[in-house]
């Protein structure tokens, strides 16, 4: 039986961009946007040791608020855009971006937490 935490295949960013599994980087991540699968279909590898906590949320935000804001101050001081149709661009921009860096985030945290072997920290041996 194999153990499962083998050496990863590629990088983790090469990983999260391709969102694969990070074990063998064939089997996908994810089923339809953000959703975590069981397993992976390729080698097997059980995703319950995942535990990304709300590490993609926090940084996404914070990510987002920099270049959304920033679009947004840029586009109102530049060309003097209604404010309207300022505030309407920046949530549509907002949404596009969250999700494809949440999922890049997201798959970023699990092929990390593989690689470095991260797990939940314990006081003792046997706990």
């Amino acid at each position: 039986m194999t153990s499962i935490h083998q050496k990863p295949t590629a990088s983790p960013v090469a990983l999260a961009l391709k969102a694969r599994c990070p074990r063998c980087g064939e089997g996908p991540l994810f089923h339809q946007v953000l959703n975590l699968r069981e397993r992976c279909d390729s080698c097997g590898l059980d995703y319950k040791f995942i535990d990304t906590g709300d590490g993609p949320a926090v940084f996404a935000i914070f990510i987002l608020g920099f270049v959304v804001l920033g679009g947004a101050l840029w586009v109102q001081l530049t060309y003097d855009t209604p404010m309207l149709l300022t505030v309407a661009l920046s949530g549509v921009v907002t949404l596009a971006l969250a999700l494809g860096l949440l999922r890049f985030l997201k798959a970023l945290l699990i092929a990390l937490q593989y690689k470095n072997k991260a797990e939940e920290g314990r006081l003792a041996k046997g706990d």
